[in-house]
């Protein structure tokens, strides 16, 4: 079993400038706090194939993640796949992102979970505990966005 969840929301700093916040998934902390730590491989600027190595902690356990970028089309597209084979996984996500008037940004983000082994009955779980914190966590990203980027 696999499904998505997704959240909208509306960032008053530039398209170009989330974009490039987004980008360095080591920015991912400010934002996510089951997101312990992360690092960037190689740690050079983010393009396709770079890879994004955390330790997170999901329903009180620590895990090792690994997100490889799939797709990156600044300012308006980034993609992952999870390449880690933990019980349940991100086959796919991302952000698209939108110019909107006044220097405002409209990202998307999404993420798709798939359940191996066990995970496959976990994953109905996992699904329901993220779609109810979406509209949260996309509010988590303006404001951490918008703390880290300096207005114009």
């Amino acid at each position: 079993m696999s499904g998505q969840f997704e959240a909208t929301v509306e960032v008053d700093r530039p398209v170009e400038e989330v974009f490039a916040y987004l980008a360095d998934g080591r920015n991912d902390p400010q934002f996510s706090p089951r997101v312990l730590k992360i690092e960037r491989i190689p740690d050079t600027p983010t393009a396709e194939g770079t890879v994004f190595r955390s330790t997170v902690k999901d329903a009180g356990m620590k895990t090792a993640r690994e997100f490889r970028i799939t797709t990156l089309e600044a300012p308006v597209k980034i993609r992952w796949a999870e390449v880690t084979k933990n019980s349940v996984t991100a086959r796919e996500g991302g952000y698209d992102l939108e110019s909107l008037a006044d220097s405002r940004t409209r990202v998307r983000i999404f993420n798709v979970l798939e359940g191996h082994g066990l995970g496959k009955l976990l994953v109905g779980l996992a699904l329901a505990a993220a779609r109810k914190d979406a509209d949260g966590f996309g509010s988590r990203i303006k404001a951490a966005a918008e703390a880290a980027i300096s207005p114009r």
